[in-house]
């Protein structure tokens, strides 16, 4: 009987991974132990749920998460939970837990590096885990302009990080393989996560705030004709259950993304967000503009978007203008060799994220990857 370690169950990724769970093995023996923030059980139990009822699970599919499922602790200070017995009965582990934030966090190292680490060295010493899937970011490999980034490529070190979340994902995964050998270490290395293909943006509105305030803007730092790898989180979250159960797997690094056929273009973007709103698309409106231009007309941010603050907003423009104008692919033929199904094209789910994020505007939507 599989007894499944999860973190981050209260975010974006692992709760979709515990969705998946709880719909899929419903009548199959899996036990589920859920790392948690929280006081006392009762209240980590109640976050858990809190975050899944974004998924619409049934009353029935809810209560098979009990009290019993929690396991109180944070990776930022690890020492609180690694002692904790019931580790030892673990046989698989998906780490999803991270400050996944492009803001500057200064807990952010201390998560993702310092306390992921300490939590793979105590999981390396449970004699009967199978395997430990640890979910990175596919932008950790600092990818090359107009390039196609395949499986076994080493990661770009000529190039700088864009942001600290990427380089922190990068550490852990050298860390770990350095000083944990014997742990049954597996990295899986999403694209970019948006949306849900049922439930659009109600799970999280993390990166699609960003297409919406550049269709706002009518503007943004890429050509339309580029390209963005992005994937359902229920698909990601589909992949890493798959991973962490499959009997044989034969690599221990797999990207988790569109490929090379189902990156989508921009201008396919403005085109399904235009239908899904009943208006027209700005394709030819749309300009191309730097950095620097934007910096120009930072105080028409307001006029345009609403009462926001325009310094967060040029900040956002900056990083994120920086990852759309990669134009990067990421290869996914290890999953495709495994039989995996591929995942749905972002414009064909794009109006439920539009619907679901009607009435909502983009710094409160954008404040979800600023925390």
């Amino acid at each position: 009987m599989p007894n499944i370690l999860i973190t981050g169950a209260t975010g974006f990724v692992g709760g979709a991974v515990v969705e998946h769970l709880l719909r899929q093995y419903q009548g199959e023996d899996i036990n589920l132990l859920l790392l948690v923030r929280a006081e006392d059980q009762a209240a980590g139990l109640a976050r858990i749920k809190d975050n899944l009822e974004k998924f619409d699970l049934t009353v029935e599919q809810l209560n098979k998460i009990s009290e019993q499922s929690i396991l109180l602790g944070d990776l930022s200070t690890p020492e609180g939970f690694i002692q904790d017995a019931r580790l030892d009965s673990v046989t698989h582990v998906i780490n999803s837990a991270a400050i996944a934030s492009f803001g500057n966090n200064p807990a952010m190292w201390r998560v993702n590096v310092d306390g992921s680490l300490a939590f793979a060295k105590r999981m390396a010493n449970v004699k009967g885990l199978k395997r430990f899937i640890h979910v990175g970011t596919a932008m950790a490999s600092m990818p090359d302009k107009d390039s196609v980034f395949y499986e076994d490529m080493p990661d770009n070190e000529h190039n700088e990080d864009l942001v600290q979340y990427t380089a922190s994902k990068r550490a852990i995964e050298n860390l770990i393989r350095q000083e944990c050998p014997q742990l049954p270490f597996v990295v899986a290395r999403p694209s970019i996560i948006v949306g849900h293909t049922q439930f659009g943006c109600r799970p999280s509105s993390s990166i699609f705030w960003v297409f919406l305030m550049a269709l706002k803007l009518k503007k943004f730092t890429c050509n339309l004709d580029d390209k963005i790898d992005v994937i359902p989180v229920d698909y990601c979250a589909m992949v890493l259950v798959n991973l962490c159960l499959s009997e044989t797997i034969s690599h221990d690094f797999y990207h988790i993304s569109s490929g090379e056929d189902l990156c989508t273009p921009f201008h396919e973007i403005d085109a399904s967000v235009a239908k899904a709103n009943n208006t027209t698309a700005i394709v030819g409106e749309y300009q191309k503009v730097s950095y620097a231009e934007f910096a120009g007309i930072r105080k028409q941010f307001k006029d345009i978007l609403g009462p926001c603050n325009d310094k967060i907003i040029l900040r956002a423009i900056k990083l994120y203008g920086g990852f759309a104008e990669l134009n990067v692919k990421f290869d996914n033929q290890r999953l495709m060799d495994m039989g995996m199904p591929k995942p749905a094209a972002f414009k064909t789910y794009i109006d439920k994220c539009v619907s679901s994020t009607k009435g909502r505007s983009i710094p409160e939507l954008m404040m979800v990857d600023f925390k």
